[in-house]
């Protein structure tokens, strides 16, 4: 990791620094962000742009919400594109088509924030400190809908710093240093880490394993990790999992690897996908590293189940009823007509883009997972009843098949589900 930080442009700048510093950057902060901007985008540098970032990013972080939301809108406005420039060397590549002009073009329709945010994160730890302004950003954008502008520069630049060929996968266990699983217990969003001995039941273990994505300019700093359990067979419920009484023995020839909780550890970071890479990555690595394996599945929760529940419980009696009603006691038919609705839920809801309306069937059907299983009180605490009414349910990753679902999915829109799941749709 250290061998690829080496290389990144933060880095290499010092080499470059004059001797003489221009004196304006030697005063003291004072100027405004907008003027600290002017300067950097004036400014033919690199050294100059490298100090000129870092007060930039100084001046933004002492913002208020007020003081966030008019750099926002500096950025909205100021550093758009010129449409009349666009015009312009369109007309030129008309008349003569060739790379100079070509090059034209392609500047004239790239917003001046773009640029703006490339020599920002020139200054060491700029990636970080970017990641901080888009999470501030995307939560300006619930009542600014019009700074989602901004957001497709940064979605744009961070799809490119972030890309695959970039990161690092990297186990984690419990010889770990301390710093990075403080941070996979601050992150985990999924089943909530409340101590360090329960971090450890879910690292030491022999069959039990953790993994995470770093970026060289992050490196201490999960982006996103997978924690998995090597079992014998696809579990029904999260407690099969977490609550394994300690004195069970690790399965000596484990069949299934069980994805049980997946989180992404940065709400800047929304949007750009890596998750999908690490679950296949791991997948191959665990099955090379143990042949014996032949499913790769999750035991996954349904978060958007219970809402789409109650917006239905408005118009029906009888769901409202159920939801009422519904606990751990639940007996049998209570249970079969759960399980219809979720059927339902998963098969036939559908969001304005014609998607699965759950958030997390649409990450993993994405991805080319199976929609096996519906597992009725798979998590019955308090926190999985008040998500789902305890459902959690298994996406099995058939690894020679993921292509071809992810495809079908993509393509058509299509879910691909197990008879367990079509069967109680046709209850």
């Amino acid at each position: 990791m250290q061998f690829i930080q080496d290389l990144m442009p933060s880095l290499r700048l010092s080499k470059w620094a004059p001797t003489v510093i221009r004196k304006h950057l030697l005063k003291k902060e004072t100027e405004t962000i907008a003027s600290l901007c002017a300067m950097m985008m004036a400014s033919d540098g690199e050294y100059s742009s490298l100090l000129l970032a870092e007060r930039i990013l100084n001046a933004y972080e002492s913002l208020d919400a007020h003081g966030r939301l008019q750099f926002f809108s500096l950025l909205h406005t100021e550093y758009d594109i010129d449409v009349a420039a666009i015009r312009s060397t369109v007309k030129d590549y008309e008349r003569n088509p060739d790379a100079a002009n070509l090059l034209r073009v392609t500047g004239a329709a790239e917003p001046g924030r773009q640029e703006l945010l490339r020599r920002i994160n020139l200054t060491p730890g700029g990636t970080r400190r970017l990641v901080k302004m888009r999470e501030h950003l995307l939560a300006a954008m619930r009542d600014k809908p019009e700074l989602k502008k901004i957001d497709t520069d940064f979605h744009h630049l961070f799809n490119a710093w972030f890309n695959r060929g970039f990161l690092l996968i990297e186990p984690i266990d419990w010889t770990t240093p301390a710093h990075i699983l403080e941070k996979i217990i601050a992150y985990e969003a999924v089943h909530e880490i409340e101590n360090w001995s329960e971090l450890r039941s879910r690292l030491q273990p022999a069959d039990r394993y953790c993994y995470g994505f770093f970026h060289p300019s992050m490196e201490d700093e999960p982006l996103v990790f997978l924690e998995v359990a090597l079992t014998d067979q696809v579990p029904r419920g999260i407690g099969e999992i977490l609550q394994r009484d300690p004195e069970v023995e690790a399965p000596e020839n484990p069949s299934c690897a069980i994805f049980y909780s997946i989180s992404t550890c940065h709400r800047g970071l929304a949007g750009v996908s890596f998750g999908n890479f690490l679950i296949k990555q791991v997948a191959t690595s665990l099955k090379l590293r143990f042949p014996q394996l032949k499913t790769f599945a999750t035991i996954s929760p349904a978060p958007g189940f219970r809402s789409w529940l109650e917006a239905q419980a408005r118009v029906e009696e009888r769901i409202a009823a159920l939801i009422d009603k519904f606990d751990a006691e639940a007996d049998a038919d209570m249970r079969d007509e759960l399980e219809k609705l979720a059927a339902s839920y998963f098969l036939e809801q559908k969001n304005s883009d014609h998607e699965p309306l759950d958030p997390v069937s649409r990450f993993h059907l994405k991805n080319g997972a199976i929609l096996e299983r519906i597992n009725i009180l798979g998590n019955p605490s308090d926190k999985g009843m008040a998500r789902s009414l305890g459902l959690m349910v298994n996406y099995v990753y058939d690894l020679s098949r993921v292509e071809e679902n992810h495809e079908e999915y993509v393509r058509n829109n299509r879910v691909i589900s197990g008879s367990q799941v079509k069967k109680a749709l046709s209850r």
